[in-house]
């Protein structure tokens, strides 16, 4: 039975960007040995989008309020690019500090977290 579900982010500055997941968004971890942080996410969705060549993949969080989430995080000195609305949400970019980005978003779909599998 599958029991969760395990995401990798790859990083030019994987410190950097554990302490931004630990100290700036406040995701708990576990050490896995050896300083490897394994974080605890919050309940997640998964959905397929077409693609002609495939294998890329995306990130998303979600929220309930974009505009307060933003400016809570950039109270904390996260760069976030300009709001941008999508049939689906209301959408940002959080820049990581390893050079990555991280989409936010609150949904305007329904959401699947809490259903039952």
């Amino acid at each position: 039975m599958i029991m969760g579900a395990h995401v990798i982010l790859y990083s030019s500055d994987a410190e950097a960007d554990r302490a931004f997941l630990r100290d700036v968004l406040g995701f708990v971890s576990v050490d896995a040995g050896r300083g490897w942080l394994i974080f605890a996410l919050p309940p997640a969705e998964a959905a397929v989008h077409p693609e002609e060549t495939g294998g890329r993949h995306e990130l998303y969080l979600l929220c309930d309020d974009l505009k307060a989430e933003m400016k809570r995080l950039e109270g904390k000195g996260v760069r976030c690019s300009k709001e941008h609305k999508e049939r689906w949400g209301s959408v940002t970019r959080i820049e990581l500090p390893g050079g990555g980005k991280l989409g936010l978003y609150q949904p305007a779909h329904p959401l699947a977290i809490g259903m039952q599998a």
